[in-house]
């Protein structure tokens, strides 16, 4: 992202945060808004396509607190009075577009003021200070999506279609910007460099963009109708995504080089996939471990049994339950859980939950009333008092 965006995009007011959020409310306010806008929840709304990539684009600065800082820094300076710049064809000198068009990712403010009021020389030494040159590669933006998947999915792995939305070369044009049958023609002025040397006051000899081409080095006489001059366009595509076995609901996952398209021949960003995952009606997740409740009777808990309890994906096991069983214990069936990285498999932990019958017939209750004259009299909750 350019300097230039920095300058004129208010990405707390696309966020709707305040200057000063904290980055647990701008994540909060970023997952919402972006569910919102996000292209699977609104097919063909242009508008939402356009939101959630205002949306990411303005993540992707504010998430990261080294970008913030710049970002701040440089809104700071520019938006405080500090320095104006005439905007695109107003007043015949150099627009804001044109001072950032060579301000990269990596050069930032530095590349366009560094040196320029560090200079050591003496009075009345004639000091050449210039703008930087470079149209050199850059790279592509990040973006951001989210995609939600079963629970076993999530165990086991999956192949899930994403739409994308990103900035490519007119289609119309093929990123000339000029009007189909035409083309584009060398800039007089700058010979196609795209850059001017100027002098300033008889001191200062600055180069800076060519107020004719604007640092294209090409002059458009009929522009691209569809990009309106510009060459660059809307692409829609979908990909294929893989999404590991193990993933967490949450995870956030980076896929090189799958997001935005490189400029000048620059590598493109990558693409961070959000996974949410949909719970499951049986089975719960625990780390790599698979959790489990087991309904048992008071006769199996109390005298002992062996019962069936089922896998996620795979046959049903079976658990040996001891004699005197309490409610709430948790029985470990090893190598039933999720796949791990090193390909091993976590457990599935299954807690027995005692059922208690809701009603009883009179040759039960009878049976019951006997167990309980030949146990005796007995306070479980004895202890509670003695501690309390």
């Amino acid at each position: 992202m350019s300097t230039k965006d920095w300058i004129e995009k208010d990405f707390y007011k696309v966020l709707g945060v305040s200057k000063d959020a904290t980055p647990e409310e701008i994540k909060k306010a970023y997952r919402k808004l972006a569910r919102e806008n996000h292209p699977d929840q609104n097919p063909g709304n242009r508008e939402a396509e356009q939101r959630f990539k205002e949306i990411s684009e303005a993540n992707d600065v504010l998430s990261d607190s080294k970008k913030r800082k710049e970002y701040d820094e440089a809104r700071s300076l520019f938006g405080g009075g500090g320095f104006r710049f005439p905007r695109s064809g107003q007043g015949g000198g150099p627009s804001v577009d044109d001072l950032f068009r060579n301000a990269g990712d990596g050069g930032g403010l530095g590349d366009i003021f560094g040196g320029l009021f560090g200079g050591g020389g003496s009075a009345g030494t004639r000091t050449t200070q210039r703008f930087s040159t470079s149209r050199g590669p850059r790279r592509g933006t990040d973006v951001e999506g989210e995609v939600t998947v079963d629970f076993q999915q999530a165990v086991d792995g999956t192949t899930v279609a994403m739409q994308m939305v990103s900035d490519a070369p007119c289609t119309a044009c093929h990123g000339t910007g000029a009007k189909a049958g035409t083309v584009p023609h060398v800039c007089p002025t700058c010979e196609g460099s795209g850059m001017q040397t100027s002098t300033s006051g008889g001191v200062f000899q600055v180069t800076e963009p060519c107020r004719d081409c604007r640092g294209r080095g090409m002059i458009v006489d009929d522009p691209c109708p569809v990009c309106h001059g510009s060459g660059r366009g809307k692409s829609t595509k979908t990909m294929q995504v893989r999404i590991p076995a193990g993933v967490t609901d949450g995870q956030r996952i980076r896929l090189k080089g799958r997001g935005g398209a490189g400029e000048n021949g620059g590598a493109p960003g990558d693409l961070y996939v959000v996974v949410h995952v949909r719970p499951h009606p049986v089975f719960g997740r625990r780390d790599d471990n698979l959790t489990l409740t087991a309904p048992v009777t008071f006769a199996e808990a109390a005298l002992g049994a062996e019962i069936e309890v089922p896998t996620l994906g795979g046959p049903a096991v079976k658990l040996r339950v001891p004699a005197g069983t309490p409610n709430g214990r948790t029985f470990r069936v090893r190598g039933k859980g999720v796949s791990k990285r090193d390909g091993s498999k976590g457990d599935l932990l299954v807690t027995v939950e005692v059922v208690v019958p809701a009603g009883l017939t009179d040759e039960q209750r009878a049976a019951l009333t006997s167990f309980a004259d030949s146990v005796g009299v007995q306070n479980p909750r004895a202890k509670l008092f003695t501690t309390a």
